[in-house]
């Protein structure tokens, strides 16, 4: 039976404001997840942080466990507020492994400009796709699976390149990752924007993870291509 043209309107306002809601949040706990990855940061290239550095084999896949544990974490938690201190202290984690790739930049004698510009970068792909997804409400989900298998080749190719350390594909990788973690982030928002995510925390680590990776890999770009050394 067809309901009232009234009632489906209301379901239609209703789920309109719970979309809108859990963007909004999920911006709120992004921009406060900015501050322990910040702190991290920080704190790492103060101490000179170096995760494993004689092993990047080692480190690899220490730093997947880690992180994969706080992400197994965040979601068994994420109707909570238990999730979003975990999220916290995940984006502190992050900060810390920032660190290191901070403290090569800043070996360079431009090297805060490089970072600022990875920055600067990073949010301008962000808030133009994120608007583009806001705006249109186009619903990007069909590019999920692509994204996935991307994803999964450069991981696998970043695994490779540890052993075999060939510049080009470490650019290639980052050339990639900034392309596929971008297009993340139209997933991501759209995802929010026509309801197929309902959980801001979930949604908040999402487009978290697609900020972090294209600026780690912008940055890396800008270091290979406008890196002056000292």
């Amino acid at each position: 039976m067809q309901q009232p043209y009234h009632l489906t309107q209301q379901g239609t306002q209703v789920d309109t404001l719970q979309q809108n809601r859990v963007l909004r949040n999920t911006y709120l706990l992004l921009a406060l997840s900015m501050v322990p990855t910040v702190l991290g940061a920080l704190i790492g290239v103060q101490m000179r942080f170096s995760f494993f550095a004689g092993s990047p084999l080692i480190s690899f896949f220490v730093f997947l466990g880690i992180a994969f544990a706080f992400m197994w974490g965040i979601e068994r938690t994420k109707n909570s507020a238990t999730g979003v201190v975990l999220l916290l202290g995940f984006t502190f984690f992050m900060g810390l492994m920032l660190s290191r790739i901070l403290q090569v930049a800043l070996g360079f004698s431009n090297g805060g400009s490089l970072i600022a510009t990875a920055a600067g970068g990073t949010g301008a792909i962000f808030f133009a796709l994120a608007g583009v997804a806001t705006v249109t409400k186009k619903d990007f989900s069909f590019m999920g699976k692509f994204l996935f298998i991307g994803m999964i080749v450069v991981l696998l190719a970043s695994l490779a390149n540890i052993f075999f350390m060939i510049p080009a594909l470490s650019l290639t990788i980052s050339a990639l990752v900034v392309m596929i973690f971008s297009a993340y982030i139209l997933f991501d928002i759209s995802r929010i924007v026509n309801g197929g995510e309902d959980n801001y925390i979930t949604a908040t680590l999402a487009v978290y993870l697609d900020i972090y990776n294209v600026f780690v890999s912008l940055l890396n770009l800008l270091m290979a291509f406008s890196g002056d050394r000292d």
